[in-house]
This record gives C-alpha cells, structure tokens and sequence, in this order.
C-alpha cells in the first residue's frame, strides 16, 4: 500500500478525526514541553553534571596561609550526578523581596531599621539571615533552599566548568574582593553580565556567600579526615564581596582564584547572621 497522497486518491477525513489527529500530533510535540518558570526563576534542566574535583593540594598550600584541611580535600570525588529538572533563583533575594516577607508578620534583619532596609538598598541581596530564617522564606515562597548539588550544577553548567563564566580565574567578572584590605561592598543583583552562569543564573561567584539545604558532610567515596563534616554546619557556596583576611598581598589573588572555584565549599552554624551571607531560592519541577 502507498502512503496517502502518493499516487492514490484518498476520502477527505471527517472534521472529527483531523481533530483527534491533531490532539494526537499537539501531545507528542509538547511530550517534553516544561511549563513557563516562575517569575524569576530559571529553569536547570534534567541530566547529568560533574560535581566536585579530582585536584589536590599536594604543597599544602592552604595549612601554609592559616586554612584548617588542604585544599579539594572536602571537594573530592570528582563524579557524575544526574539531577531531575529544577528551578532556581535567577537572582540573590534582594532585600525588596524579603520586606514582603516582613511585612507578612517575620522579624526583620538586624541591619534593618523600623523593619526596613536602608534607602537605596532594594536591589542588594538580604544579608544578616540565619539559615532558618533562609529557609523560612523559601517555604512562604513555596519553594526551597537549592542542595549543594543543585546549586552546583547550577553555577557550572553540564560540563563543569571551574567558575560559571569558564574555566580561567577573572577576578572583574563578579563582585569579588582582589585585596586583603579592599573595603568592598554587596551590589545590586545581575550586575555581572560576563559572570552569569551557562544556564544565565547570576552572581553564583560574589556579591554574597549563599545558603544551600545541605549539611557539611563528606561526599559519598570521600576518606577525608575532618573534624566538621556531620550535622552541625550548613553549606554556603559562591564566596562574597569581602575580603578574605589575615592572607599576604603577593598570594591574594592565588587563594581568591581557589576560593572562587564554584566547587568550593564553605560551611556556617544554621543560627549564624553574617554580614556577607544571604541565599537564593529553588523548587522543584512537577
């Protein structure tokens, strides 16, 4: 039999059935459609990402400059992680979208004066925000603290990129501090077009450090010794605008550039209100 249209006549079809066949075709085509994000929210599609790495301080060089473990050590394994599909913050919560929050009926941050932030400062992230009062945000929101992983993949895109701009150190590409003694300061989110993500997420590397929903616990095949890991300190990823103190001028920006790394991990009591601290937001793809 030849296929319809290819040297035979065929019946007209009934309006009833180019209807069912059109819902037949509309059904496949959108099989993996995702419904619009959120408002601001970006969409981190479903698959695999490396987390992690396979480096090694093998000067130990971080015990040298006053760091408690050797650099990657808390880092390692490098591996595959495959993610279901997410949303995440395109952007830090700025300090206008946590005054909602506020006026909801929760206690404000302590920097904040009559339960307001300073005039000028919408678009700069919260800081001063426990990790309970992160996630007690997120939950008001529906939505969540991203996981380490999540946050990760986020910031490295599906390759793995050391920094979420590439793979080359570029200290102008986030707000970032490039001295021991810079007096920096947060800036308005989505400042650092060249320092966005691959997936277009913004301010991943400085501005401020972020909350994530994890423990700092050791990674599944990691043998490291480490008085921290376990269920006292919450993961907070991405580094901030200060600086990092008591590091001699001629190594800076060599601690920055590992520091910097979007695999990097630091950690923080969940009860902590630090100055240069805030989070993001994340859910889930139904």
């Amino acid at each position: 039999m030849l296929p319809p249209g290819l040297g035979r006549t065929v019946a007209p079809a009934s309006r009833h059935t180019v209807t069912l066949m059109f819902i037949g075709w509309l059904a496949v085509a959108c099989a993996g459609c995702q419904h619009p994000p959120p408002p601001g929210m970006v969409l981190i599609p479903a698959g695999p990402f490396l987390m992690g790495t396979d480096e090694r301080d093998v000067h130990q060089d971080a015990l040298g400059v006053g760091f408690p473990h050797p650099w990657y050590e808390d880092e390692h394994p490098l591996r595959t992680i495959d993610l279901p599909a997410y949303y995440i913050g395109q952007y830090e919560v700025t300090n206008a979208d946590y005054q909602e929050f506020v006026k909801a009926g929760y206690r404000p941050p302590p920097d904040w004066v009559n339960g307001t932030f300073p005039p000028g400062k919408a678009r700069l992230p919260v800081v001063y925000v426990s990790w309970y009062e992160a996630a007690d945000f997120c939950r008001w929101k529906r939505m969540r603290l991203p996981t380490e992983s999540e946050w990760e993949k986020a910031a490295r895109g599906p390759k793995g990129l050391k920094y979420p701009w590439g793979d080359m150190f570029d200290p102008s590409r986030a707000n970032i501090a490039t001295g021991p003694s810079i007096a920096g300061s947060p800036r308005a989110v989505g400042q650092y077009e060249a320092g966005k993500s691959p997936y277009g997420v913004y301010d991943m590397i400085g501005n401020v450090w972020e909350w994530t929903d994890s423990w700092y616990q050791p990674y599944s095949g990691n043998r490291a010794v480490n008085e921290y890991f376990g269920t006292t300190y919450r993961v907070n990823r991405g580094l901030s605008f200060m600086s990092i103190g008591h590091i001699a001028s001629n190594q800076y920006l060599k601690v920055v550039s590992i520091i910097a790394r979007a695999s990097f991990r630091s950690y923080d009591y969940p009860t902590s209100r630090v100055a240069d601290v805030g989070f993001r937001c994340a859910v889930s793809v139904k």
